[in-house]
């Protein structure tokens, strides 16, 4: 039979491997989150204030109301004087506060009624 020796490394050898990184001194960069939430903390701050909003639809209309609840796909829309609406998302173009209309879409005019 053979006498083999075991050969440890020392304590101090193992910290110097630990401390040393693997792919030189370069820092990975961090991979962005998936999602960041600011969409549903929006939803969730108009809602709770029942703030005014206006949301203009990939067609041009025009709907004013508040938003009653959301999902991943859609929100519902109440109206006064009319119906509530369930809206997609993918229908949106854009949406702002009611009281925050500067140049507004009503007050803009086309090429067409400048001439008249």
């Amino acid at each position: 039979m053979v006498n083999r020796k075991l050969i440890r490394p020392s304590l101090s050898d193992l910290r110097d491997q630990q401390m040393q990184p693997k792919f030189g001194n370069a820092q990975r960069k961090r991979v962005p989150p998936e999602q960041t939430n600011a969409e549903q903390y929006y939803y969730l701050k108009q809602m709770s204030s029942k703030t005014p909003m206006v949301i203009k639809l990939a067609d041009g209309e025009l709907i004013r109301g508040v938003i009653e609840w959301y999902d991943r796909a859609c929100i519902k829309v109440n109206r006064d004087a009319e119906p509530n609406l369930l809206i997609p998302k993918q229908q949106i173009k854009y949406m702002y506060k009611e009281n925050e209309v500067k140049g507004s879409d009503e007050n803009i005019l086309t090429s067409s009624e400048m001439e008249e």
